[in-house]
C-alpha cells in the first residue's frame, strides 16, 4: 500500500493525454444503417418524465404524465423548407424505420396519426450518445443543407433540483454546402398529444417566442391537466400559428404541411379547441455557413392519479420513529416534486430559458470528465447507456422531494412498485452520483417502511407513508440496506445522519436473526425470500454471503459510532465460517435446501401472502419427490457470492474468503456464460435472450439435481446480474473475463432489435441495470471516503489509467500518470488527505 499526500487540489480543468485502452471500437455509441432501428434516447428530468429521440431524430415514446407511454409518437416534428427548391421541404429526420412500418401499435390502421409519410431526410449519418447528449447526422444529396440534431437535458451530479427540470433541448443545425446562399425556413410542430380528458378541452397558447400546448382538466379527471411549451428564445425573428386548422380526417397535419411546405410563416393568434400549433425561423445561409435553432421544450402536469400500496393499521405498522409532521399534509396521490418548485408552465420554462446555457456547460463538464477516460469502451458504454435509467418514468420524486422508484416500467404504467430494495440493492449510480437522493431511500426504508418489530415492507407506498405491515420481509432487501447505510455514510461523511438511523438500522438487524438465523448459527436458515420472488429453504451462498456483509458492516458503523458490536463481530465470523466450510463444494457456493428441523411450518401448507408459492395437488406429489419447489440447491447460481459485490462496492473488505469468492466466479463465467442460447430451453421470460444470442443464465447445474420446478427466472438472462457479475470478476483480477461478459450483454443491445438506452428486465430502464456503474470502481479500486477524506485507488489495468469519480462534493477523474496518482477535480471540490494507492 503506498499513501501519497496531496496538499491543494486543483479546480481548473486540465487534460491528462493518455492513450484509450480499448478492445473494440464496436461498442464506442456511435450507430449507424440497421443499428439505429430501435434507438430512442432519454431526454427529460430525473423523476419529471422524459421523451425519446430517436436514431432517426424522430420524437417518441412522450411520457410525460408522471408515467410511462412507451408507444406514445405524437406528430411532433422539426422541418425546413429551402425557398425556391422543387422538393425542398423536408421533415428534419432520417427515413422510417422498417419496423414501423407493420406490426407497431396502430398499424394496421395505416399509421395514422404519424407523420411516416411526410418527405424527410434521404440518409442518417450516424447517431452519437455521449451522455445525456446525442446527436443525429443527416444528409440529403437533394438538399443544400446537411443537417444535426443534438438532443439533451440536465445532468449535474449532485445537483438533483437541476438534473430534474421537466424540460429537454433539442438543437437543430443546419450547414449549407452549396456554393450559393441559401434561405430557408425552419419550423416546429406539433399536434396537441395532450387531450386525454373526457370530453378533452384543449387549446393552444402563445408564448414569447413559441407556443404551449395545454389540456384543460375536467373536475372529474384532475389528474389530466397538462402543458407542453415549445420555445426557440435565442432566435431574433420568430413567428407561431398557434392554431392549426380546425377540421376532421386529417385536415389539420394536412394544412400545417401545406404552410410548413410553402415556407408560410404568417402568426395565427389562439383560437378555441385549436388541434395544434407551429413556430417558424427565418435563416439566410452563406456558403459554408452554419446556424443552430435551439428548440427548448418544457412540461408541466402537476397531477396524477398515481397511488400505491395499503395504509397503517396498527400501531404497529408506524415504527419507531415515525414523525407525523411528515404525513400531514401529504396528497392522497403522487405529485411530482418540479410541482412542487414551479407554479406553472411559465415558470419553468422561464427557468429554463434563462439558465439554459449555464445547466448546459455543467452538463457538458460532466459528460467531459466522464468520457475522459482510458477504460475500456465497453465498461464506458454499458455505465453511460444506463444511467438513462435515471431519465426515464421508472424513476419519481415526490412533493417532498424523496426519491421513489418502479423496478421498471411497462409500457404504460410503472413495473412493479415502491422502490424494491432486493432490486435497487443492484443499483450504483445514485449513490455516488446524486446521494442525497440515494439517502432518502434509506430514510424510508429504516424511518417509513419499518414497524417497531424490525419488519421492513420491502415496496413503499406512494405518496410514500407508512403501511400495514401484511407481507414477508425480503432477506436480500434488508440485509442489503444496512450494507447501504454504511456506503453512504462513507459517500457522505455525514456521521449525524446515520447515529440517527443506527437505532433502526439494529433494529432491522435483529429482526433479520431471529427470523432467518434464529439459532445464530451464522446462516439464513428459515426460509427467505429474495429478488427471484422465490423462498429459498435452508442456508445458500446468495442471502448468506449478504447476511455476512450486513453484519461486517453493523460491526463497522457500531465502531464509528463508539457502540458496542462484539456480539455481531462473533455473528459475522460463524457466517464467515459457515459459507466457506459448509456451502462451499470446492468450485462455487450453493444451497442447502432444508425443510427439517425448522421453526417454519411444511413449504406445502405455508402461507405468506404470495399466491404463485401455494402448492396445487401436482405440486405436493411433486414436494415428496423432490421437496420444495423454486430452489436452486446444488446449482451454480450468479449472484451466489453477491454479498461479496455488495461489501466491495460499498467499501468494505471481502466478506467471504477471496479465493473461494473467486473461484466462484470463474465457475459461474465457465458454467453459466453461453455464446449461444439456440439450443438453451427457457419456459420463462425467454425475450431478455434466445435464439442465437449469447448471455449469462442466472442459475445452471453443472454436476445435477436441476429441480423440475427451479426457482422461478432461473433459465433467465438479466442484464443487472451480468454487470454484477462482470464487475466482481473484476474486482477479483479476472478482467478479461468480466469484459467478455460485458460484451456479450452489450452485443444484445446494439439497436439492430434492442434499444441501447433500455436494457429491460420485468419492464423497461429496469433499475437492477444500475449495477454497470461499479464497473468504474471494480476496474479502479476509486473510492473517496468523506469521513477520512482519503482517496483509494486499487487499478486492476495495468499502467497509467484515467477514470471518472463522482464524490458528494464534487466529480472530476481520477487515475495514475507517469506511475504517480492523480485527481482532477472538474466540478465542486474534493478535499483529499491522501492519495492510497493499493
Amino acid at each position: 500500500m503506498k499513501k501519497i499526500s496531496i496538499i491543494a487540489i486543483a479546480t481548473a480543468m486540465l487534460t491528462v493525454s493518455c492513450n484509450q485502452q480499448t478492445t473494440d471500437n464496436k461498442y464506442d455509441s456511435v450507430y449507424d444503417s440497421d443499428h439505429l432501428n430501435y434507438i430512442a434516447f432519454p431526454i427529460g428530468g430525473m423523476g419529471a418524465g422524459m421523451f425519446c429521440m430517436e436514431g432517426t431524430g424522430a420524437i417518441s415514446h412522450m411520457s410525460i404524465r408522471n408515467h410511462p407511454d412507451v408507444f406514445n409518437e405524437p406528430a411532433i416534428f422539426a422541418a425546413i423548407h429551402v425557398n425556391g427548391l422543387e422538393n425542398g421541404t423536408k421533415v428534419v429526420e432520417g427515413p422510417v424505420p422498417d419496423r414501423k412500418k407493420f406490426g407497431q401499435q396502430g398499424s394496421g390502421a395505416g399509421g395514422c396519426g404519424h407523420t411516416y409519410g411526410l418527405p424527410r431526410y434521404e440518409e442518417v449519418e450516424s447517431f452519437e450518445a455521449r451522455f445525456p447528449f446525442a446527436t443525429v447526422r443527416l444528409k440529403d444529396n437533394s438538399m443544400p443543407l446537411d443537417a444535426e440534431i443534438t438532443g439533451w437535458s440536465p445532468f449535474i451530479p449532485g445537483d438533483e433540483d437541476n438534473s430534474g427540470l421537466p424540460a429537454g433541448g433539442l438543437e437543430y443545425t443546419f450547414t449549407n454546402t452549396s456554393a450559393n446562399t441559401v434561405e430557408a425556413v425552419f419550423s416546429f410542430n406539433s399536434r396537441n398529444f395532450l387531450g386525454f380528458s373526457n370530453p378533452p378541452e384543449c387549446e393552444t397558447l402563445k408564448l414569447d417566442k413559441g407556443f404551449a400546448l395545454k389540456c384543460i382538466a375536467s373536475k372529474e379527471y384532475p389528474h389530466d391537466e397538462g402543458t407542453f411549451a415549445i420555445t426557440v428564445p435565442f432566435e431574433k425573428d420568430v413567428t407561431a400559428d398557434c392554431s392549426w386548422f380546425r377540421g376532421g380526417w386529417w385536415d389539420p397535419l394536412t394544412m400545417a404541411w401545406n404552410k410548413v411546405a410553402n415556407g408560410d410563416t404568417t402568426p395565427v393568434e389562439p383560437t378555441e379547441q385549436t388541434s395544434g400549433g407551429s413556430l417558424f425561423v427565418p435563416m439566410k445561409l452563406a456558403p459554408g455557413e452554419s446556424h443552430s435553432v435551439k428548440v427548448l421544450v418544457s412540461w408541466y402536469c402537476p397531477m396524477s392519479n398515481l397511488r400505491c400500496g395499503n395504509d397503517a393499521t396498527e400501531p404497529s405498522d408506524y415504527g419507531n420513529r415515525y414523525d407525523k409532521q411528515l404525513y400531514t399534509d401529504n396528497p392522497q396521490y403522487y405529485k411530482p416534486w418540479y410541482a412542487t418548485r414551479f407554479a406553472s408552465i411559465d415558470e419553468v420554462s422561464n427557468y429554463w430559458s434563462g439558465n439554459y446555457d449555464e445547466l448546459k456547460t455543467k452538463t457538458r463538464c460532466f459528460t467531459d470528465a466522464f468520457f475522459d477516460s482510458t477504460l475500456p469502451t465497453e465498461v464506458i458504454r454499458a455505465v453511460a447507456d444506463n444511467l438513462s435509467i435515471l431519465k426515464s418514468p421508472t424513476i419519481l420524486r415526490q412533493h417532498d422531494g424523496r426519491f421513489w422508484a418502479f423496478e421498471g416500467s411497462n409500457d404504460d404504467n410503472g413495473s412493479c412498485h415502491g422502490s424494491c430494495t432486493h432490486v435497487w440493492n443492484y443499483a450504483q449510480a445514485l449513490p455516488h452520483l446524486f446521494p442525497r437522493m440515494e439517502r432518502t431511500l434509506r430514510e424510508t426504508e429504516f424511518n417509513v417502511n419499518q414497524d417497531t418489530n424490525g419488519h421492513q415492507m420491502y415496496r413503499a407506498a406512494l405518496p410514500i407513508r407508512p403501511q400495514h405491515h401484511d407481507h414477508v420481509a425480503a432477506t436480500d432487501g434488508q440485509l442489503g440496506g444496512i450494507i447501504k447505510c454504511y456506503r453512504d455514510w462513507r459517500i457522505s461523511g455525514d456521521t449525524e445522519w446515520l447515529r440517527n438511523l443506527y437505532p433502526q438500522i439494529k433494529e432491522s438487524l435483529e429482526y433479520c436473526i431471529r427470523t432467518w438465523d434464529p439459532r445464530e448459527v451464522g446462516a439464513m436458515e428459515e426460509p427467505h425470500i429474495t429478488t427471484y420472488e422465490s423462498e429459498f429453504w435452508g442456508a445458500d451462498g446468495m442471502c448468506t454471503s449478504i447476511y455476512a456483509a450486513a453484519l461486517k458492516a453493523f460491526v463497522e458503523i457500531s465502531k464509528g459510532l463508539n457502540e458496542d458490536c462484539e456480539r455481531y463481530e462473533q455473528l459475522y465470523a460463524k457466517s464467515r465460517k459457515y459459507m466457506e466450510q459448509k456451502l462451499w463444494n470446492g468450485e462455487y457456493f450453493y444451497q442447502e435446501v432444508r425443510t427439517e428441523g425448522l421453526n417454519a411450518t411444511d413449504p406445502a401448507t405455508r402461507t405468506i401472502g404470495i399466491n404463485d408459492m401455494l402448492y396445487s395437488p401436482e405440486a405436493i406429489a411433486l414436494y415428496k419427490k423432490e421437496g420444495p419447489k423454486y430452489q436452486y440447491s446444488t446449482g451454480c447460481l450468479s449472484d451466489g457470492i453477491i454479498g461479496s459485490w455488495m461489501a466491495l462496492c460499498a467499501g468494505l473488505p471481502d466478506p467471504i474468503d477471496s479465493e473461494k469468492v473467486t473461484e466462484h466466479l470463474r465457475s459461474v463465467y465457465r458454467y453459466n456464460l453461453k455464446r449461444d442460447l439456440f439450443s438453451h430451453a427457457n419456459p420463462q421470460r425467454s425475450g431478455y435472450a434466445f435464439g442465437h444470442e449469447g448471455g449469462l443464465l442466472l442459475c445452471t447445474w453443472p454436476h445435477g439435481g436441476k429441480q423440475s420446478l427451479p426457482f422461478v427466472y432461473s433459465d433467465e438472462v438479466w442484464t443487472g446480474i451480468e454487470y454484477q457479475v462482470a464487475a466482481n470478476l473484476i474486482f477479483e483480477g479476472e478482467v478479461e473475463k468480466g469484459l467478455d461478459i460485458i460484451r456479450t450483454c452489450l452485443d444484445r443491445y446494439d439497436g439492430q432489435v434492442r434499444n441501447p438506452f433500455d436494457e429491460y428486465e420485468c419492464g423497461h430502464w429496469y433499475s437492477r441495470a444500475l449495477s454497470s456503474y461499479s464497473l468504474l470502481q471494480a476496474m479502479t479500486g476509486a473510492r473517496y471516503d468523506a469521513i477520512t477524506q482519503d482517496l483509494y485507488l486499487s487499478p486492476r489495468i495495468k499502467g497509467d489509467f484515467r477514470s471518472f469519480i463522482a464524490t458528494a462534493t464534487g466529480f472530476g477523474t481520477v487515475g495514475i500518470k507517469d506511475g504517480k496518482p492523480f485527481i482532477d477535480v472538474r466540478h465542486g471540490a474534493i478535499p483529499v488527505n491522501e492519495i492510497i494507492v493499493e
